[in-house]
């Protein structure tokens, strides 16, 4: 005889039996939103190591394409006639204007592009279609040679990526700006090799605080772009250098003057840059022919002085190892000075990361020189100096001595340069800040705060951080809708509303634990009889410092939102609430 089965019965338990598992995986994993949040950084540095990868054999791609050769940058434009090296480098300028026109007359209105401004003021969303125009144009200024650096695109795409993963999740403001910071830290790391100064680039320099709710994204997300670029690209350290000793504390004494020299060189150094750009604006030119004229700027030094193409790598490589002399480096230096600020200065789309480092290099083997020729007795090592140099320029540069000093030790593995590495470095530090209050990446974000005081948090109230239309049921729901909402929603407690939208009491997911093994009484239950009335709540007129005190009294990450006549706004939770107040902490 054919046994009939009752549906409502077999979803019932099918229900219960998918119940179980997400009650077992709850208790016994646990998984908080912070720990949740530390897996999606994870996967947006996998993700920017990948676009990193591919921004690099995109760049490739075109270098080959417009030199017609497969050696770097450098070697590509020595086998090049002299007019090619004055047109490739014009060409990359022109297709980059052309990209760039191409796209604000397609794109018109759209938000800004930068990662940074993204993430300190806005609401970490970068648009797709500009983002991928401005990483585009950057693709043929640095194919053709342009005296910039590929962290700035590479970082850009990688920010890109983790805004459009966190998007995609409908993460919290909050959520995505940190999501974002992430990807910059995976940017960084997959550029330099360096998982650490990638995560205190952006701790420093963007966010302006280390504290842990921030810093462990950062590092999660550094870590899995190193691993990612380890098992996909090279995992070899970027500047090989020989190993250096330090002879006498004596010689801590050039490393002081070589720190003030740095400092005092690198405000100098970012006002050429900006002197640059206003002088290409007066010009009055369009952007294409900016572009196409600084090219071509580079592209005339190029004839005679071809080290100036590119970001400046393989010379700092060369300056390390000690295979170039002194007197031709004095040229190289002041050619790759006027070439930088010539693509920086017409509007070329990169960075200027390697090129600080580089003049930090050039430098320090310069005074390490002149400090051997003084004083021959102390065997001095220019090659140490240009070590040193680098981080010290950086460091004043950029006003972030913690990130220069481990960046520099993670790029070189040189353990023995670390003591004269941190006390130059901060000396600089120390110096640039007292000559001028510019900076290399806080200039842009000072003045959009300026215009904008108001986007981060307006009040610091909980009403800031409230997220909008949380899972709800009413009293009369039954057992099985119910379940079906835990198994829809990533939630541990589901709160109850009238139909006029009042909040009368939540309904956790361990208490309907005790109804997992008997489906014929949970088929009776409802959520009126199973609710917390008492479950805790938040007024979105109080304070961010006192909601905290009421999560620490708890262990709900995510408290329900109630207005004072008693109706549900929404809810916050834990994560975002230690991050706003991280934020709201951070110095001016």
């Amino acid at each position: 005889m054919k046994r009939v089965t009752d549906p409502a019965k077999l979803l019932m338990d099918r229900l219960l039996r998918l119940l179980r598992w997400r009650v077992w995986l709850a208790e016994k994993l646990q998984p908080t939103e912070w720990q949740v949040t530390l897996m999606w950084a994870a996967l947006a540095g996998f993700m920017g190591a990948l676009a990193s990868l591919l921004f690099a054999a995109c760049a490739e791609g075109v270098h080959q394409i417009l030199t017609k050769s497969n050696a770097g940058v450098i070697e590509s434009m020595r086998l090049l006639p002299w007019w090619a090296r004055l047109g490739v480098p014009a060409a990359g300028g022109l297709l980059a204007g052309l990209v760039l026109m191409l796209g604000k007359r397609l794109f018109k209105g759209r938000s800004s592009t930068d990662y940074m401004e993204a993430i300190v003021i806005g609401d970490g969303n970068l648009p797709l279609r500009t983002s991928l125009v401005k990483i585009t144009a950057a693709l043929f200024t640095i194919g053709s040679g342009g005296s910039i650096g590929r962290e700035g695109p590479m970082v850009q795409f990688a920010a890109l990526l983790a805004s459009l993963l966190g998007r995609w999740r409908k993460f919290s403001r909050q959520q995505l700006r940190l999501l974002v910071a992430c990807g910059a830290a995976a940017g960084i790391a997959s550029a330099y090799h360096a998982p650490i100064g990638g995560s205190f680039f952006v701790a420093e320099i963007i966010l302006g605080t280390i504290a842990m709710e921030s810093l462990g994204a950062l590092v999660a997300a550094s870590v899995a772009a190193t691993l990612t670029m380890q098992v996909l690209g090279n995992a070899d350290t970027l500047y090989a250098v020989p190993k250096f000793d330090l002879h006498t504390p004596l010689e801590m004494v050039p490393y002081v003057v070589l720190g003030l020299t740095a400092g005092a060189l690198a405000p100098f150094f970012l006002r050429s840059l900006r002197l640059a750009e206003s002088l290409f604006v007066e010009t009055k030119l369009p952007l294409i022919a900016r572009l196409t004229l600084g090219g071509l700027l580079v592209g005339a030094i190029a004839i005679n002085v071809p080290e100036v193409c590119g970001n400046g790598y393989a010379v700092i490589v060369d300056i390390l190892n000690g295979r170039i002399a002194w007197v031709a480096l004095i040229g190289i230096l002041c050619c790759k000075w006027l070439a930088t600020a010539s693509s920086v200065g017409s509007g070329a789309q990169g960075g200027v990361f390697t090129p600080t480092l580089f003049m930090g290099a050039a430098g320090g083997y310069l005074f390490g020189a002149g400090v051997g020729a003084v004083w021959p007795q102390a065997a001095i090592d220019p090659q140490a100096f240009a070590l040193v140099g680098m981080g010290a320029f950086l460091s004043a540069a950029s006003r972030a001595p913690v990130m220069a000093v481990i960046m520099l030790f993670e790029m070189t593995l040189s353990y023995e340069i670390i003591l004269p590495l941190m006390l130059c470095s901060v000396v600089a530090y120390f110096t640039a800040r007292g000559i001028d209050s510019h900076s290399l990446y806080g200039d842009a974000l000072k003045r959009k705060q300026a215009e904008e005081p108001n986007t981060v948090l307006e009040t610091g109230l909980v009403r800031d951080l409230i997220k909008a239309d949380p899972p709800t049921v009413l009293p009369t729901a039954r057992f099985a809708e119910i379940a079906q909402l835990f198994l829809k929603v990533r939630v541990n407690n589901i709160y109850v509303t009238t139909p006029e939208g009042r909040f009368v009491g939540a309904v956790s997911l361990h208490d309907i634990k005790p109804y997992l093994g008997e489906p014929g009484v949970a088929e009776l239950v409802l959520a009126g009889d199973i609710m917390r009335e008492d479950f805790p709540r938040l007024r979105p007129d109080q304070a961010l410092g006192e909601a905290l005190g009421q999560f620490l009294q708890t262990d709900v990450q995510r408290l329900p939102v109630v207005a004072p006549e008693g109706n549900l706004l929404g809810s916050i939770s834990k994560n975002d609430l230690m991050l706003a107040l991280v934020e709201r902490k951070k110095p001016a």
